[in-house]
């Protein structure tokens, strides 16, 4: 028997990988589906199962194409209705693999269709549980995922609090739980950044499995500060439930690279957005005028779903050489499927065909001690509990994650000085508010840099939270 969990950090996700005498399962496959094959065929295996934890909002899975590459059967819990054929079990059911066993669990709560992968050794013997969204380490699925339901969050919360109780703790506490999600994730709250433990340990340690827990402290404690999810993962959940463009046809049409005339063509003729991938120094210094910076060496996808409103928004792109095909991917895990193409030789060929070009002004935090005390504009584009926690006194909290629902709200004539935690996000703020017509300073080491550069007054702790 061999288990394989393949990790991505981007997205906080956990796919895997179980193979036993020549035959393999994957579970919760991201949109790019070649590697799973290849891993098969290292290992001289067939994939048997696409196995799906339940219909996911974070991120677009591979199962659909996975599937018709394979011949694989996709598999769901009780509940499930996908829009495509697929297997969907009984809770109970027993599915073989090899020597192994695969016990479906029906463990709703995250979501109604929610299920739990329990697998049984060669020796028949409980082993591990790959719970998707279902139990995190440390914590547990947020119950306001689910794709149209009539039932409340409370409601969610309730199933949840029994699917844990009756089907996850009776388990024996040396079983291995693989979540479907780390730390960094929106698909719970207080996520560890260990992506493997015992079930008794998270019986220990694990807030939502403390035995004396009453299902009214339960729904509680699960249903507070839940933050408003990003916007594209009902759009998500949909994509995941009713089928999808093949991940062949979008790189087909996405990787194509285009010269600074076609480039400038396709912006007009389609409305399409420029998103400017490279790293943040070099879109600082010189980019595609209105172009956005969303880089790729951070949680791009994430941010492209919280920002860009329209999964169907068409997007041209400017991207290190040798990576464009990375872009396309990253854009299609979250439903981005609409790419039409990149800049060949980048900034340089934009810039020797005699177009226009737009920087990023930037001051160092040392700089920035100086114009804080005549009386600069601060706005904090971290998260409200980021900015709760301590921030520079007298700032305005903008969080970036919820750009374009308060850009109206925020004084046009004005110079803001924009900074994040680490630069990161301050620099995609600013590329947003640059291109809506706003005065942008960025403030290089963001808040970080703030607090250790300088001697710049903060405030910590407040109830009230001054918001644009």
């Amino acid at each position: 028997m061999k288990i394989d969990q393949i990790y991505t950090q981007c997205l906080a996700e956990a796919a895997y990988y179980i193979e036993s005498g020549g035959e393999a399962a994957i579970i919760d496959p991201l949109r790019e589906v070649q590697p799973y094959i290849d891993m098969a065929e290292q290992n001289g295996a067939k994939i048997k199962y696409v196995l799906e934890t339940h219909f996911h909002a974070d991120f677009v899975s591979g199962h659909i194409d996975l599937a018709q590459k394979t011949g694989a059967t996709i598999v769901y819990g009780p509940t499930a209705q996908p829009n495509f054929e697929a297997h969907v079990a009984a809770d109970g059911e027993i599915l073989y693999l090899g020597g192994v066993k695969i016990k479906v669990l029906h463990t709703p709560g995250h979501t109604m269709e929610s299920s739990t992968f329990l697998l049984i050794n060669e020796s028949g013997k409980d082993y591990a549980i790959f719970t998707g969204d279902t139990l995190f380490l440390g914590d547990v699925g947020r119950p306001d995922l689910a794709v149209k339901t009539d039932l409340s969050r409370e409601d969610l919360a309730g199933h949840l609090f029994d699917s844990l109780r009756d089907k996850i703790m009776p388990l024996a506490d040396d079983v291995i739980v693989y979540p479907g999600h780390g730390q960094g994730s929106a698909c719970g709250k207080n996520m560890s950044a260990e992506t493997v433990d015992t079930l008794g340990n998270q019986k220990r340690f694990n807030y939502a499995l403390r035995h004396d827990m009453t299902k009214e402290e339960f729904v509680k404690e699960v249903t507070s500060d839940l933050v408003t999810p990003p916007q594209y993962f009902p759009k998500n959940a949909v994509m995941n439930k009713m089928g999808y463009e093949s991940i062949d046809e979008v790189l087909a049409h996405g990787v194509i690279p285009l010269s600074a005339k076609e480039f400038k063509q396709s912006i007009h003729k389609n409305k399409a957005l420029v998103i400017d991938a490279r790293p943040k120094e070099a879109f600082a210094e010189a980019h595609v005028p209105n172009a956005w910076f969303i880089g790729l060496d951070d949680n791009f996808a994430p941010w492209v779903g919280a920002l860009v409103t329209d999964l169907k928004t068409p997007i041209v792109f400017l991207a290190d050489h040798g990576r464009e095909e990375e872009v396309v991917v990253r854009l299609s895990r979250v439903g981005y499927d609409n790419a039409i193409g990149f800049l060949e030789g980048g900034i340089d060929a934009w810039k020797d065909a005699g177009e226009p070009v737009q920087s990023v002004e930037q001051v160092s935090a040392q700089e920035f001690e100086k114009l804080y005390s005549k009386g600069a504009n601060v706005l904090d584009v971290r998260k409200e509990s980021e900015f709760k926690s301590q921030h520079i006194e007298g700032a305005k909290n903008f969080p970036l994650d919820f750009i374009n629902e308060h850009i109206d709200e925020l004084p046009k004539g004005e110079k803001w000085y924009v900074h994040c935690a680490g630069g990161y996000r301050s620099m995609i703020a600013s590329s947003i508010l640059k291109a809506r017509g706003f005065k942008v300073v960025n403030i290089i080491g963001g808040f970080k840099a703030l607090v250790e550069d300088t001697d710049l007054p903060t405030t910590e702790f407040k109830e009230q939270v001054t918001m644009l």
